[in-house]
């Protein structure tokens, strides 16, 4: 038990970084579903190309190892530029691929989030092929900064930046949602769709908004764990895209805090499960959390049991 609880600090890092992550992805699942009611299962891969395109700002602004601007200039822009592409292409799919079929039975809407999904990932295959691209992050962080020991854990710089990035945009978006204009006109377009129309909200501009902030946010997290871990491919987005998912429905799937929360939880439990279990078994926590909570209760921790229509 004392050997338990010596790895408890490292784990519980581990957790927060992981569980800031998967918060990030599952918003976009949720903002998405409480709206337009549809799973956005090619979310994994806007994730996707938020890794690749922070990686490529990164490859562009190294030469020989060394970054040639500031280092913290460098994971700005390729935070930044990683959200702006995942939203463009949130955006775009929205605009071709689901707008269209707004009216259409679910199962078709799901049908297309998984043709864009497929399309996406065989997009990404062929331009940048199935090669393992490495974040070279030498360059970013002084050899003396990368990893701190605070008692028995060991706190690295990129953990840490990954752990104040998601919390600090969760932080943003809960802002935006409570006490903006635009935030009010999102909460009341997720309540009842079309009266929020006939009050004179612009439904079409909220959607277009949700899946870009929703996009922008996954684009994040690709970029932050591509730092974190070193490494993109065109096949992160498939586990990534489960994770979210089951941290959108553990929380609570249409509920944006309820997304958060089901991250943090999901991540500290996988965190935790490596203490006793070995690290194989770490995925398996996640859908065995998944299933008990579709089992027990299906609406999620949040989240709020619908009436069911008779």
């Amino acid at each position: 038990m004392e050997i338990y609880l010596q790895q408890l600090p490292q784990q519980l890092i581990n957790g927060l970084t992981l569980g800031g992550v998967y918060a990030l992805i599952a918003i976009g699942y949720s903002m998405v579903y409480g709206i337009l009611g549809m799973l956005n299962f090619a979310h994994g891969e806007v994730y996707m190309i938020g890794g690749f395109a922070g990686w490529w700002v990164l490859h562009l602004l190294t030469r020989n190892n060394e970054v040639l601007i500031s280092a913290a200039l460098v994971i700005s822009l390729m935070i930044i530029i990683a959200m702006a592409v995942s939203a463009l292409v949130g955006v775009v799919a929205e605009r071709f691929a689901y707008r269209p079929l707004r009216n259409a039975p679910r199962m078709n809407l799901l049908l297309s989030a998984l043709g864009v999904s497929i399309f996406l990932q065989n997009l990404v295959l062929t331009y940048q092929g199935a090669k393992v691209r490495f974040f070279h992050i030498g360059a970013l962080i002084p050899e003396g900064l990368r990893v701190i020991h605070i008692g028995p854990a060991v706190f690295s710089f990129m953990r840490a930046l990954v752990i104040a990035v998601t919390f600090l945009l969760m932080g943003l978006l809960s802002v935006m949602i409570k006490r903006t204009k635009v935030g009010k006109a999102m909460r009341a377009t997720a309540q009842d769709l079309e009266a929020a129309s006939f009050m004179g909200v612009d439904v079409n501009r909220i959607i277009v908004l949700v899946f870009l902030i929703g996009s922008a946010l996954g684009g994040a997290a690709g970029a932050l764990v591509g730092l974190l871990f070193t490494q993109v491919d065109y096949y992160v987005g498939f586990q990534a895209g489960l994770k979210g998912f089951t941290a959108a429905v553990l929380g609570g799937i249409g509920n944006i805090y309820g997304a958060m929360l089901g991250g943090i939880l999901l991540g500290l439990a996988e965190a935790l499960a490596v203490t006793f279990l070995p690290s194989a078994y770490k995925d398996v926590v996640a859908f065995v959390i998944l299933i008990v909570v579709l089992i027990v209760r299906p609406w999620g921790l949040v989240g709020e049991k619908m009436p069911e229509k008779v």
